[in-house]
């Protein structure tokens, strides 16, 4: 594997996640049909919370807290609106003007309004109208936002390179030894390489996908290590981002297959031609079940790994009491450590079944050898 090779791969799969990411769920508001502010309880703000953490959002919020006239204060980082308005051509602006969904965002004398995870094309007083089955008819302009989950993917893309870029000139600088943080990263590059790639796909075939495995492995990590920091981002929690790196797993696997994978699927060898006829439709089921798999053993895995993780954290303020809290912290915390090892275990096997996939579509027919 080259440093050029890894490069575009990082690049492309960048690219890839930011179309799939775009525009998806963002922040949830509690807000009735009618856009109304509702009051809720200890338990619906626990739930509240929760959806709020595993969505998407227009911007990263670390903490909020009522101030003493009785206003949200929200401690956080805005992230950039982009908007193509087919009236009013491309609006920009910072997500800061809606204030978390709170307030209307005016830009060139056009008003914007966020309802339930979309913005809509609003008055100066935010006013939406509702059809019969309570949607808003509002007009809704094509949205390209910069939301956090493609903003992590911006910042852990834009680590790998600079971390793998400095590791491969540490090789060429030191005579082949790795410097600094290249001495951590070296011996799970090797451990892939040896332990993953060659086994599953040979040693003839595994260099070039070398490029793709320490992409999806690392790039996998590191989102999930940042899921669990308080900037409070769910990357591999969206179902979009994982039907992303599934898709890039299933076109590499297509377009470098062999012969001899596409004969085994359209008519299986060693076995009577009717069979064939049986089997073919089933193995071209199964092509598309991989990467059906791939994507959902991820989401769930990382989905369910946050949903219980905040839950029990809730229940600190369910219970409201120091015993209660101290053991569901007490647990909370062991979770915690728990879910580090979650992180690095799905983005194993992720890469695994990526190489077993690649395997399949290399390996030779026993006529060849």
């Amino acid at each position: 594997m080259t440093n050029k090779k890894l490069s575009i791969k990082i690049t492309f799969l960048l690219l890839v996640l930011s179309i799939f990411a775009i525009g998806q769920d963002h922040s949830n508001n509690a807000e009735d049909v009618h856009g109304t502010p509702v009051e809720k309880d200890v338990k619906a703000e626990q739930k509240e919370f929760i959806d709020h953490h595993l969505k998407d959002s227009y911007d990263f919020s670390l903490f909020s807290y009522t101030n003493d006239e009785g206003e949200a204060v929200h401690i956080g980082m805005p992230l950039p609106i982009i908007l193509f308005d087919k009236e009013d051509g491309i609006k920009m602006f910072m997500s800061s003007k809606f204030h978390h969904g709170e307030d209307i965002a005016e830009t060139g004398g056009v008003f914007y309004k966020v309802y339930h995870n979309k913005i809509y094309k609003t008055d100066e007083a935010g006013s939406l109208d509702f059809d019969e089955h309570h949607h808003p008819t509002n007009y809704k302009p094509l949205d390209f936002s910069v939301t956090k989950n493609v903003a992590m993917i911006l910042i852990v893309s834009a680590l790998m390179f600079w971390l793998f870029t400095n590791l491969a000139k540490s090789y060429k600088t030191n005579n082949g030894i790795p410097t600094g943080a290249g001495r951590f990263f070296e011996p799970l590059i090797l451990y892939i390489r040896d332990e993953i790639a060659i086994p599953n796909i040979g040693e003839k075939h595994y260099k070039r996908y070398m490029s793709h495995l320490l992409t999806i492995f690392f790039f996998v990590w590191f989102v999930n290590l940042f899921g669990l920091t308080p900037l409070g981002v769910n990357v591999t929690g969206n179902i979009t981002v994982t039907l992303a790196l599934a898709l890039v797993t299933f076109f590499i696997t297509t377009f470098t297959a062999n012969k001899n994978y596409w004969s085994h699927i359209f008519w299986m060898p060693g076995v009577p031609k009717l069979m064939r006829i049986v089997l073919a439709p089933i193995e071209v089921l199964g092509m598309f079940i991989k990467p059906f798999a791939l994507m959902i053993r991820l989401y769930a895995n990382m989905v369910a790994g946050h949903v219980v993780l905040m839950s029990i954290i809730g229940l600190i303020f369910v219970f409201g009491n120091w015993m209660g809290g101290t053991l569901t912290f007490g647990l909370a915390f062991g979770l915690s450590i728990l879910e580090l090892l979650v992180a690095l275990l799905q983005a194993y096997i992720f890469t695994m079944l990526s190489a077993l996939y690649f395997g399949s579509a290399v390996e030779e027919s026993h006529s060849d050898h």
